[in-house]
């Protein structure tokens, strides 16, 4: 490797440069990383996933000491797709750029343009979608559902899906309705375990998630939130049930439901009590 790319490599001020330089020589068939020489697009994908992910959850802790970090792993993961992507002759870490960028200028003519600012930020957001409604027609995405990606996480699919098939109309007008339907898709999930099989049991199951997501978008609930929220407040409370148990010299298994259920309210009656 030239003299020069190591002195870029080795330059703490040297910005995005440094970091292209760092993973063309990751990526060297000469000299680079043996694990990073057998990596392709579908193998990082879920490292892709897993570093946003961890951005989220920082945000959500408020951990800001560890979200320059997360947000640099995010940003090396653009950068590894982008090396691949120029390997292969496809396009390149500056074409990425271009391409974003091009897209915001776009998409905000009442900053870079001769629109108006003065609009409400419901205003901006249905522009918004009406502009990228015209970028779908422009690659042949003409059905309504077209162009929602599929690896999103399942919950935010959902509701991305419904919001779509909402512009045309196909949506319940109130709670009301969606609730009545939980309860019918409750009903047929109770009737999928006693009567049928493994398959019709978990499309009952997705149904009634289905369901969930759209009762959060009608209240204006991010679901991936709501249940990230969720997760961390059981493993708050079941973590004091381990402690509290642990003050008595055992262990959750050498414990009962009786006994962590007791427990268990206790952190919660604790929790409602510092707020």
């Amino acid at each position: 490797m030239p003299d020069t790319t190591q002195d870029l490599i080795r330059n703490p001020a040297g910005g995005i440069p440094r970091l292209l330089a760092i993973m063309r020589a990751l990526r060297d068939p000469a000299s680079g990383c043996p694990w990073d020489l057998v990596q392709d697009f579908d193998t990082i994908t879920p490292y892709t996933i897993e570093e946003a992910h961890e951005v989220a959850d920082a945000i959500s802790r408020r951990a800001w000491e560890e979200l320059q970090g997360e947000l640099g792993d995010l940003l090396f993961q653009v950068v590894y797709h982008a090396q691949m992507a120029n390997e292969a002759g496809l396009f390149d870490f500056d074409a990425v750029v271009q391409t974003i960028s091009d897209k915001m200028v776009a998409r905000h003519p009442h900053v870079f343009g001769d629109e108006s600012r003065d609009k409400s930020p419901e205003q901006q957001t249905a522009d918004w979608e009406a502009i990228k409604a015209l970028e779908r027609a422009d690659k042949a995405e003409a059905r309504v559902l077209d162009g929602v990606a599929m690896g999103l996480p399942g919950l935010t699919r959902a509701v991305k899906l419904q919001k779509r098939a909402a512009r045309v109309g196909f949506d319940w007008p109130s709670t009301d309705q969606v609730l009545d339907k939980i309860v019918e898709e409750t009903r047929e999930l109770v009737e999928a375990r006693d009567t049928l099989g493994d398959a019709e049991r978990a499309e009952e199951f997705g149904d009634l998630l289905f369901v969930m997501a759209n009762l959060a978008r009608h209240m204006d609930i991010d679901p991936e939130a709501a249940l990230r929220a969720a997760n961390a407040k059981f493993t708050r409370r079941f973590g004091r049930i381990e402690d509290w148990l642990s003050a008595q010299g055992k262990a959750p298994g050498d414990s009962d439901l009786a006994e962590m259920d007791a427990l268990w309210n206790r952190a919660k009656a604790e929790e409602k009590a510092a707020r």
